[in-house]
């Protein structure tokens, strides 16, 4: 941790805010939105479809200005679309604990997925604007806050909620506020160099059809949807698999728990040596490649489990439910922790280091999407599944959609389309 520390420390006094920034805005976020479902279904008393609604309209709404957000950062600047997103945040939140109506749930609901669209391609921008070349380092230390505020989340939220589901939003709301506060006094003022480059000149739909028409970069979109539909699983298909056989009492409870933990815990540990290791080692195309393989293998031992007779109960019967899962959890850290950094530094190069935040808010777009339909896939293969008696149905897939993406990122590699289209280069110091 001493270390991880001291990293932070060496750069810029903007990308250690943004960090901690990222651990705040997750801590926010994750205390509350675990518990939304059973509180709008329990004290508000809504419909199993009206709660569906109210949370999909949050993701809908995050996923589909995403591209918006971006554009809106290359040409307003970082900061005002950083702190415009926590407003909207503190707000969305506030009004989820203080209301019941459902038309106000929706416009709360919608606020803090606009909230994240706004703030998220320009926080990443900014990182990578200000890390400079040492992008990769940078957004694995990113990484390990985001995980961190993951982790610790949900345990603040539920000692909140113990108390009520109104305390936890307004704590929420309160963390945001804060935050807010911190970035407009302490976060520099920071534009894209596409300002002073006069690309901001631009009109936005030439922009957008210039992204476009980036062919190496809408490929790599759609090659790392598997990483995002199978990063998911540690909150989907896994907990799924622990609770079919430990079922929903305290020990299914606890196995879901180590799930997240052994994710959370395992990035903050380890995402620094691991980058280090992987980027003295081989090129970023390569680490891409093995991290969505490492991926793919992660859901191994899901598989083999399938194999293995289902004891009656028992602590034959916990081990099974636990530790299968519990190692598939570590396998796609590990492949998260390989691929991240790169990932994020791959957008930049690709790219060409122009309208960047732009281009964050497309490839979130795309994975968004992606994400989406990959959930609705793999709950229907579990669905089937248990109808067929085909346990191994989903794992099969999952491995399946690791293999498949791993090797399109090969391909993008060795043809060299995850190369930088045209050389970086800082513009020019206008003459006096």
């Amino acid at each position: 941790m001493k270390s991880t520390l001291a990293q932070v420390r060496s750069y810029e006094r903007s990308v250690q805010l943004l960090m901690v920034n990222q651990f705040t805005i997750n801590l926010g976020f994750y205390m509350l939105m675990p518990y939304l479902a059973a509180y709008l279904a329990g004290p508000v008393g809504l419909a199993g479809w009206l709660v569906g609604l109210i949370l999909g309209v949050r993701n809908f709404s995050q996923q589909g200005m995403f591209l918006l957000g971006g554009t809106l950062a290359d040409r307003l600047g970082y900061k005002p679309m950083i702190i415009a997103g926590l407003v909207l945040r503190i707000v969305g939140f506030a009004t989820l604990g203080l209301v019941e109506s459902v038309p106000a749930l929706l416009a709360a609901s919608a606020a803090t997925g606009l909230a994240g669209a706004l703030f998220n391609p320009a926080v990443r921008a900014y990182v990578a604007a200000d890390a400079g070349e040492r992008r990769v380092e940078a957004f694995a230390l990113f990484n390990v806050f985001y995980q961190a505020g993951i982790l610790l989340g949900p345990l603040v939220g539920m000692l909140l909620t113990g108390v009520s589901f109104r305390v936890t939003c307004l704590t929420a709301a309160g963390i945001f506020a804060l935050l807010s506060i911190v970035q407009i006094r302490a976060l520099p003022a920071r534009r894209s160099d596409d300002v002073g480059r006069g690309q901001d000149q631009e009109g936005v739909l030439s922009q957008w059809r210039g992204i476009v028409s980036n062919r190496p970069f809408l490929l790599f979109s759609v090659a790392m949807i598997g990483f995002y539909v199978m990063q998911f699983q540690v909150y989907l298909a896994l907990p799924l698999e622990v609770r079919r056989l430990g079922g929903d009492g305290t020990f299914g409870t606890a196995a879901v728990a180590v799930l997240f933990a052994v994710s959370g815990l395992s990035t903050i540990l380890f995402q620094t040596k691991v980058t280090a290791w992987c980027k003295t080692r081989m090129e970023p195309g390569r680490a891409l490649t093995w991290g969505l393989l490492t991926m793919g293998l992660g859901f191994v031992p899901l598989l083999t489990a399938t194999a293995i007779r289902v004891p009656d109960g028992g602590v034959g019967l916990w081990l099974l439910a636990a530790v299968p899962p519990s190692l598939s959890a570590l396998l796609l850290a590990i492949g998260t922790m390989i691929a991240y950094p790169f990932e994020m530094d791959t957008i930049v190069r690709l790219s060409g280091n122009r309208l960047v935040a732009t281009h964050y808010g497309l490839y979130n777009t795309i994975c968004g999407i992606g994400i989406t339909l990959g959930n609705l896939l793999t709950g229907a293969a579990l669905d089937a599944a248990r109808a067929a008696g085909m346990s191994a149905l989903p794992w099969v897939a999952l491995v399946a959609l690791g293999l498949a993406c791993a090797a399109a990122l090969y391909a993008l590699h060795r043809t060299g389309r995850l190369a930088p289209p045209v050389r970086e280069a800082k513009p020019e110091p206008a003459n006096a």
